[in-house]
């Protein structure tokens, strides 16, 4: 894959000075850990600041970055994998194109954002530029991923047993949100997303290549002309933040 495109003359912020990053506090509370708030403010002077802007460790984004910049430069890891995968899956198994949109973004919040109800961060992020019912599926896949139907085949993942314990017990609000789902027009597009929402990453043979979605993404996602992060949508500053996801303010 190519990246040439990428290649700018844009100065990289706060040159010259030592630039500290203070973990988000979401990241690290009830850990022990600390943010290291304290000896980073004692730290700062003239050649050292807090870091805003953009990160040389990581992959500079575009000016107006696309969906597919993000998939490109900020999805990548376990969850990039997860998604591409489960996505490739819907495609290849000739399910909605609406639904395999969802399958692609139903994790989003976990690669660059935050983890904890990932379903409706992620609705939220991309409610702006999809089909009302993409962010529907997306919202509640997380709910009803705890919730098996025979029916079609769905079972709770075995997977859960691991991460949460065998005597785990959803919260209230996640099984008022999957009867609620259960009965609801749209119910199939979440539950689709459930079936193709698997870990199987040990049987991908490579990566899959985001760009076998371009054309999908370009019939179901609205992409802004000034680019994710910076149309003033309701969402804008969630992008944002996974662009400069190590700014201080």
């Amino acid at each position: 894959m190519c990246f040439d495109h990428l290649a700018d003359d844009r100065p990289w912020p706060q040159a010259g000075r030592e630039r500290l990053i203070v973990p988000a506090p979401v990241a690290i509370v009830g850990t022990g850990q600390s943010t290291g708030e304290h000896e980073a403010l004692a730290r700062l002077g003239p050649d050292t600041v807090m870091m805003m802007g953009d990160n040389p460790a990581l992959p500079r984004m575009p000016e107006a970055p696309t969906l597919l910049d993000f998939f490109r430069h900020r999805i990548t890891g376990i969850t990039g994998r997860h998604l591409l995968g489960s996505a490739r899956r819907a495609l290849e198994s000739g399910q909605d194109e609406k639904v395999v949109l969802a399958c692609l973004l139903h994790d989003i919040s976990n690669a660059c954002l935050i983890r904890s109800d990932h379903g409706y961060w992620s609705a939220q992020m991309i409610a702006p530029y999809v089909d009302e019912e993409i962010a529907w599926a997306v919202r509640y896949h997380q709910a009803l991923r705890y919730f098996a139907d025979e029916a079609v085949g769905y079972a709770y993942p075995e997977s859960y047993h691991r991460f949460f314990g065998e005597d785990f017990v959803p919260p209230d609000y996640i099984r008022r949100d999957a009867e609620y789902a259960r009965g609801h027009p749209w119910y199939m597009s979440a539950r689709i997303v459930t079936l193709n929402d698997i870990y199987f990453f040990d049987d991908l043979d490579e990566m899959p290549d985001p760009e076998i979605f371009t054309d999908l993404i370009g019939r179901h996602f609205r992409q802004p002309s000034q680019g994710l992060g910076f149309d003033g949508s309701p969402t804008a500053h969630m992008w944002r933040t996974m662009i400069w996801p190590n700014n201080f303010l």
